[in-house]
């Protein structure tokens, strides 16, 4: 298999974002697409994100994506991703509906929210952004090859030890670990794939 042969450079017309749109809407049919800025809740939760990383988080309306309710709420920027970085971003919230089925909405609240602190040690939170972004790893290696994949490490271990997701895990080497044993992983998979080839 050569490397460069990735999904993106095989899209097909519509785009690999709108077909992954319908298999979301197909296993969660409640499933939309909502901004971010027309929801007085997401505002709120921006506000509140503000206050208690003391400024640090306000890029909450207009950076991230957020699964809430069964939703997708995104900032306006959404509409310019590109088809390919749409895709990868549907991979990991998908990975968050799938979690949401399975722990039910007020378990999976709590799971994110508490433990074990909400701020600074927050392990559950860190579980399941680390099952989410291991999807976006693996979905960055598909559709644009390992050494794509490989440059996330620095911006992925940026957002677990700092406010983005409110110091939820602060351990730097332990966040490093886990993204090397994921590559490695995919590494694995690449040269199966090219010795089969």
């Amino acid at each position: 298999m050569v490397e460069n042969r990735t999904r993106a450079s095989r899209a097909p017309p519509g785009g690999y974002a709108e077909a992954f749109i319908d298999e979301m809407k197909e296993e969660f049919p409640t499933f939309a697409i909502l901004k971010k800025r027309d929801s007085r809740l997401q505002r709120a939760i921006h506000g509140a994100l503000v206050a208690i990383t003391l400024g640090r988080m306000k890029t909450y309306l207009t950076q991230y994506h957020t699964v809430l309710f069964g939703k997708l709420w995104v900032p306006d920027s959404f509409d310019t991703m590109s088809d390919a970085d749409r895709y990868i971003l549907l991979r990991h919230e998908r990975v968050h509906l799938r979690q949401r089925r399975r722990l039910g909405e007020v378990t999976m609240a709590f799971v994110y929210l508490v433990p074990f602190f909400p701020l600074g040690l927050a392990y559950g939170r860190a579980r399941i952004e680390w099952e989410a972004y291991t999807e976006t790893i693996r979905a960055t290696y598909e559709v644009f090859g390992l050494p794509r994949a490989k440059l996330l490490r620095k911006h992925l271990i940026d957002r677990f030890a700092g406010p983005d997701y409110g110091w939820m895990w602060p351990f730097r080497r332990t966040v490093g670990r886990w993204f090397d044993e994921v590559i490695a992983d995919l590494a694995d998979l690449a040269a199966e794939s090219s010795s089969i080839c």
